[in-house]
């Protein structure tokens, strides 16, 4: 299911600003791989890099590194003394992503870390701006709620692909959607946060601290 009118959709790329050379390297490679929903799309890509200059945040967590994209696009808007953390349990697409990197002007300020999410998440001293996680979505849960202690009230949590397609609709049919159904619905129920749900490419849960 498209979650957005095609013609539309290219209407607004048509009237956002571009991105760079490193990341239109990164989405050809990528569409040459065919795994679409694995990476954030242009459009998608331009929002998160958008509201990281609004920010201008001093530590980003990410959940699932996959090709950099992501990780270039949030790493725009670091403060000067800036550094972003992404995790990924990959080594071969971790390694390709480092490789991007090094060709970009953020390569200094984004450290990779191998292994389970589940795992390292605890044992990070940080106190983070912003949260993107995007790994394996039966686990959303797990992680919002990990995270949630080390994001600064104020700061913002961002989950991608919480509408599967529109399979949310039907999610007893699809696991991965239930996931997601049980997760929008946590979040949704959390007095602790503000949240709105975005329907940019495959959905994504915009999540604002407001106390502990």
């Amino acid at each position: 299911m498209k979650i957005v009118d095609e013609n539309i959709e290219g209407y607004a790329v048509s009237f956002t600003s571009g991105e760079s050379r490193i990341l239109k390297k990164i989405r050809k490679e990528n569409a040459e791989r065919k795994d679409i929903r694995m990476l954030s799309g242009f459009y998608q890509g331009r929002f998160l890099a958008f509201l990281s200059k609004i920010m201008r945040p001093r530590r980003i967590l990410e959940i699932g590194t996959y090709l950099g994209y992501s990780a270039l696009c949030l790493a725009e808007g670091l403060a000067e003394d800036g550094k972003l953390i992404t995790i990924d349990i990959n080594a071969e697409t971790q390694q390709k992503a480092k490789s991007y990197w090094q060709e970009s002007e953020f390569s200094d300020k984004i450290e990779a870390l191998l292994g389970d999410a589940t795992q390292i998440i605890p044992t990070l001293d940080e106190t983070f701006d912003i949260v993107f996680i995007d790994a394996d979505k039966e686990n959303y849960g797990v992680y919002y709620d990990l995270v949630f202690p080390k994001l600064k009230i104020g700061g913002v949590i961002l989950a991608d692909n919480v509408l599967w397609s529109g399979k949310v609709l039907d999610f007893m049919n699809d696991e991965a959607a239930t996931a997601l159904h049980h997760f929008n619905q946590k979040v949704q129920s959390d007095v602790r946060v503000s949240n709105i749900l975005l329907t940019i490419r495959d959905g994504l849960m915009v999540i604002r601290k407001e106390k502990d």
